[in-house]
């Protein structure tokens, strides 16, 4: 039997880093990992998903989707759930010769 490393299986099922199938597989991973991680965060503060909602003015339809899936959610909301969720926040942004850190 032949063994595969994962960055070769990744590479021939989803794309070579940098083509746009592989941004946007990762992409989508990275932003259901924050709505798994928003959602064990209010579960561990002991927040139902309304709670949270009252909290930044949204309805628990709204966070029950944020949870499934974080990549359909402004920036403003994702802000003010990790402020409600006391969540050390820092946003990088790497543009062709300019860095910023925030946070």
């Amino acid at each position: 039997m032949k063994a595969y490393t994962l960055d070769y299986v990744q590479d021939e099922l989803i794309g070579k880093v940098g083509t746009t199938n592989r941004d946007k597989f990762e992409y989508e991973l990275q932003m259901d990992l924050i709505g798994k991680a928003i959602k064990q965060t209010r579960q561990e503060r002991n927040l139902t998903q309304e709670e949270l909602g009252k909290l930044i003015g949204v309805q628990k339809a709204q966070i029950s989707r944020l949870e499934s899936n974080a990549s359909n959610v402004t920036m403003d909301t994702l802000m003010r759930v990790f402020t409600a969720l006391q969540a050390k926040v820092k946003l990088q942004v790497e543009l062709a010769n300019i860095n910023v850190s925030v946070g």
